[in-house]
């Protein structure tokens, strides 16, 4: 009889005929597709030899986006699980209804829509959701999901503050649960030799690691707007605080800049809707957000921390210097511009900067590798063609996110990006948004306990206001 497990196996030699293109199409050498074989092979030996009728993943997936904005990925990563043997989306949840609509046409009749994410969360159908909300959901959501018996594959960046972050992180050890950030690039073969390159020092010891970011936007005043009937704005908003980010200070030139909320209670009232604050604009707004520094620093700083080894600490000073946002009410409040620069413990840098091609450039004593998502370029190409020697050190093989998160879920293995890491991965970028905000001041930082040394200022900002109940 063709079972399920019989396609399971059938998709599977489809996609690992698909990787392996995709490594030929990246430039990569044969040894590297050999290796990536090898690696899918023992995988497979490893997973369950038996799947019955009721084996089928069942997702859930909370803040889809859509047509408003063109922000889509929540439905994007719920396709791409959808795609995978074996799984299926039963059900998706979204504060604007028409985007919750939509999102459930395209998965078919029968899909379950939702308007409040605990509805979803208590269906003891679902076993996993995807979390591609604005990034101030995240953590609130995520925790919910992961004390309710579900896996979980979480957009990124995984956090809003440090302080949170590290609640998650504790709620996913407690828990046992899968769990997934989506930093994608980890499942990209070209950025994973990278790092081999550079952990098995063959360029010799890193001095710096460059983050080469996009720059963000600038803009407002924007002119409120009434909310649309289909959007609950207010639920939208959520733990974030009702009244705008307040801006204080002079500004003396256009690389210092200081400002904080106050600490008063939170005005009862909204702020303003119109649509460059919600969907996928939520970015460049503080309270919801971190701007470009956490939109692709999240990607690059990622990829910096697995070269490096660091997965599981971080830098131990930071400096932030950039062109402050527009001042005023109902303005873009992210930094379009900066230059940070984190410092470890054995005096490697990571510079997070707006300047040079979108990539990550990881520079050593004796060269360079530059790696991005559509090329790798070493300065001696050799590094890129010989193999590495059997002692090297490997890092964890996915040529293919989703089915990273779908195969740890069968095996109830960790994923390549577990929340840990994807914790302090954002944590590099909210160290270089306060330094940011606090006017370029050095930061020192302790990695292992996770504050800051003598510094009550910079300490208040490891964590920020909760607009009642969405209380952690």
């Amino acid at each position: 009889m063709y079972t399920l497990f019989n396609r399971y196996q059938e998709t599977r030699r489809k996609f690992l005929t698909r990787a392996l293109a995709a490594i030929a199409a990246a430039g990569l050498p044969t040894w590297y597709e050999k290796e990536a074989i090898a690696s899918e092979r023992a995988l497979d030996a490893e997973r369950p030899r038996r799947l019955g009728p009721n084996d089928t993943i069942q997702f859930g997936l909370i803040g889809c986006g859509g047509k408003k904005g063109g922000f889509r990925q929540g439905l994007n990563d719920a396709h791409a699980a959808a795609s995978k043997a074996g799984c299926k989306v039963v059900a998706v949840c979204d504060v604007d209804r028409t985007h919750c609509a939509d999102a459930a046409n395209e998965f078919g009749p029968g899909t379950k829509q939702y308007h409040d994410f605990r509805d979803l969360l208590a269906d003891k159908t679902i076993d996993a959701v995807i979390i591609g909300t604005p990034d101030h959901w995240h953590v609130q959501i995520a925790i919910a999901a992961l004390r309710a018996g579900k896996d979980v594959y979480c957009e990124k960046p995984l956090t809003l503050t440090i302080d949170e972050g590290k609640k998650l992180v504790r709620v996913a050890q407690e828990t046992g649960r899968v769990f997934q950030v989506g930093s994608q690039q980890r499942s990209d073969p070209r950025f994973r030799l990278a790092c081999e390159i550079a952990r098995n020092g063959l360029i010799g010891k890193i001095k710096t690691v460059t983050a080469h970011l996009p720059t963000g936007p600038t803009g407002g005043p924007f002119q409120p707007q009434p909310v649309p009937d289909d959007l609950d704005f207010d639920f939208w908003l959520g733990p974030a605080p009702s009244d705008p980010t307040i801006l204080r200070g002079d500004v003396p030139d256009d690389i210092i800049f200081n400002f904080w909320r106050s600490p008063v209670a939170q005005s009862d009232l909204l702020p303003d809707y119109f649509p460059e604050r919600v969907y996928g604009n939520f970015r460049w707004w503080l309270d919801y957000s971190g701007g470009m520094m956490t939109d692709w620093g999240a990607h690059h700083n990622d990829i910096a921390q697995w070269g490096l080894g660091t997965d599981h600490t971080g830098p131990i000073k930071v400096q932030g210097f950039g062109r402050g946002p527009t001042i005023g009410v109902n303005c873009y409040n992210t930094f379009p511009e900066f230059d940070i620069y984190s410092t470890y413990a054995d005096g490697t840098v990571l510079h997070t900067t707006n300047q040079g091609e979108n990539g990550v450039t990881f520079e050593g004593e004796n060269g360079t590798v530059f790696v991005s998502r559509s090329r790798i370029e070493a300065s001696d190409p050799k590094l890129l063609t010989t193999p590495l020697p059997p002692n090297a050190i490997r890092l964890y093989v996915s040529n293919d996110h989703m089915q990273n998160f779908v195969d740890c879920i069968r095996t109830r293995k960790e994923t390549i990006c577990p929340a840990s890491v994807g914790h302090r991965s954002a944590t590099i970028c909210h160290l270089g948004n306060i330094s940011l905000r606090l006017g370029g001041k050095i930061l020192y930082w302790d990695p292992e306990r996770e504050t800051f040394h003598n510094d009550p200022v910079a300490e208040a900002m490891l964590s920020r206001p909760r607009r009642k109940p969405w209380l952690l």
